[in-house]
């Protein structure tokens, strides 16, 4: 039930940001922000049109705070694996957008993608009531940005010159912030079109993006870079402090199933309406990808 709910929201997802970029220039930077947002699990899209789901919305209600979450999250990959960050070469099972095309052009792609993010939300097709895309626009720019996204990665930065480890509380935060606000806003976007109250998705969310964050450490170390799409080992190498390397693996693989739960439990109120959002958090601790 909950794979084929993905792949069919995945494929409304795809529509919707090819659409939008149907009429783009004929140039580089075009053909790599498609090429860019191709692919991936769309966990975060699924999220919001399952959230809105809850709220009575049909998926073309939600599909374009959908892609925006993909596109701006497509924009962080891209940067993120740049020379100047991660300097990573494989993505979802590709070269990466630097490596295929070149740095500069990875550069205006991840800017292009984020822009189209906020396009997107603004569009009267997002929700017909101006304040909700307001909302939305708002929302997704402190999630995304030195509120949320951006401090994370900032955080991570910085971990890397400490001269020490961090801290399970520290990387906690840290991770809360990088991998966390984007899934945050994705599962409390449903509410936000629906004009309801967020803490129910707000909290589902919120042990779900650290469970997430665990799994991908566990990845990290017991992935198999053919199924990941993208370079294992890369913490270990780099000594990065990591959930693994502070709880242990079999510690990092319990605290994960401990905040499933928690995702679970903060679900009840709407019944077995949340049964899909239910499985995408026991999905997330069991991916190899």
């Amino acid at each position: 039930m909950f794979k084929e709910a993905l792949t069919a929201q995945a494929g409304r997802i795809e529509a919707c940001l090819m659409d939008a970029l149907a009429d783009a220039a004929d140039q580089p930077v075009s053909h790599a922000m498609r090429y860019a947002v191709a692919g991936g699990k769309r966990l975060r899209g699924f999220l919001v049109i399952e959230g809105a789901a809850l709220y009575g919305l049909a998926p073309e209600q939600a599909v374009h705070a959908a892609a925006a979450v993909e596109a701006l999250h497509a924009y962080s990959l891209v940067h993120d694996d740049l020379p100047c960050m991660d300097d990573d070469d494989l993505r979802r099972g590709q070269a990466t957008v630097h490596v295929k095309w070149d740095d500069g052009t990875a550069v205006l792609v991840g800017d292009a993608l984020q822009t189209l993010a906020f396009d997107l939300l603004s569009r009267e097709a997002a929700h017909p009531d101006p304040a909700v895309r307001v909302d939305l626009v708002a929302s997704l720019a402190k999630a995304s940005g030195i509120e949320g996204m951006v401090l994370g990665q900032a955080q991570d930065i910085a971990a890397e010159t400490a001269g020490r480890p961090l801290s399970l509380d520290e990387i906690t935060d840290l991770q809360a912030n990088k991998t966390g606000a984007l899934i945050r806003w994705s599962a409390e976007a449903g509410a936000r079109l629906g004009k309801a109250d967020i803490a129910p998705l707000s909290a589902y969310a919120t042990a779900l993006g650290l469970a997430f964050q665990i799994a991908d450490d566990i990845l990290d170390v017991e992935g198999d870079a053919e199924k990941t799409g993208k370079r294992v080992g890369k913490d270990a190498d780099a000594g990065k402090a990591t959930f693994v390397s502070l709880l242990g693996l079999e510690g990092a693989k319990t605290r994960a199933s401990e905040l499933v739960a928690e995702a679970e439990a903060a679900l009840a109120p709407f019944g077995a309406r949340a049964d899909i959002l239910r499985q995408a958090a026991n999905f997330v601790i069991s991916r190899d990808t």
